[in-house]
């Protein structure tokens, strides 16, 4: 199986299972397809999408393009992206973690993710121009949120490779670490991600769409509505409490686990 779905209580994992380059063949976006669906209806309340092997993905199996018909690639593009947009609509949190080589449409899987941990030494490149292309499966817009249209366009049409440590310089990572330290720093951030409040969490991922679609002021007008449909909830009430409690004896408020309500 070339992508399988795995959890660990509330922390859910989908593998890319294709060692050691990962690439994103015939088999990819039906494998995804049902890892993310299967993600979708458990109760995990985090998301990891990490591979086996040393590489996170070369990308694209260019091997079983040449002399498909354009109809072909053009749906075969399209399911590829409706797997990557369903993460994006999941309502809990993902994370990413990249090692090796990211490139292509596996540098895209990883954009496509909340937060991106990468090791210091991991290589994310848009390849495509390489074959008189564009990325395909949203990095091109994505690169071009995170770090402006000037830096976007010249990785999309130079090419050029990102090394993690300068992913995290960029803002395209959200934590770089020495590869030997990557395990343990994604399953710290998944332990803190899964214990905390999913339905806060869910409600930041709304409003954070609504601006990336929109900006400020689509994100103002779903901001109370959003917002309000936390506040009856058990974590909610359960951290007004415990702030309050704090501020009655003047100190910091206590770091709390939350039930995910």
């Amino acid at each position: 199986m070339t992508i399988r779905f795995e959890r660990d209580g509330a922390i859910g994992h989908i593998v890319l299972a294709n060692p050691p380059f990962n690439r994103l063949d015939l088999r990819f976006t039906e494998a995804l397809r049902a890892a993310v669906h299967q993600a979708s209806v458990s109760d995990i309340r985090v998301l990891v999408v990490r591979s086996a092997g040393p590489h996170f993905s070369f990308g694209g199996e260019v091997r079983e393009w040449p002399g498909k018909d354009v109809n072909w690639f053009r749906t075969f593009v399209a399911e590829v992206n409706v797997s990557y947009r369903a993460i994006e609509m999941l309502k809990i949190p993902t994370v990413a973690v990249v090692q090796g080589i990211a490139f292509g449409g596996g540098f895209e899987l990883a954009l496509a993710c909340d937060f991106l941990v990468a090791a210091d030494n991991a290589i994310l490149r848009c390849v495509e121009v390489t074959t008189a292309m564009l990325p395909i499966a949203g990095a091109l817009q994505r690169l071009a949120e995170r770090v402006g249209r000037a830096r976007a366009s010249r990785f999309a049409m130079l090419g050029e490779p990102i090394s993690g440590v300068e992913a995290g310089a960029l803002g395209i990572a959200t934590h770089v670490v020495d590869e030997s330290e990557l395990e343990k720093t994604a399953e710290a951030l998944a332990g803190h991600l899964g214990s905390g409040p999913t339905r806060s969490y869910a409600a930041t991922r709304t409003l954070l769409k609504a601006w990336s679609s929109g900006g400020v002021a689509a994100a103002d007008l779903v901001m109370l509505d959003v917002s309000m449909e936390l506040y009856n909830g058990a974590d909610a009430q359960r951290g007004f409490a415990n702030t309050a409690k704090a501020f009655d004896a003047d100190i910091e408020p206590p770091a709390m686990t939350f039930e995910g309500k």
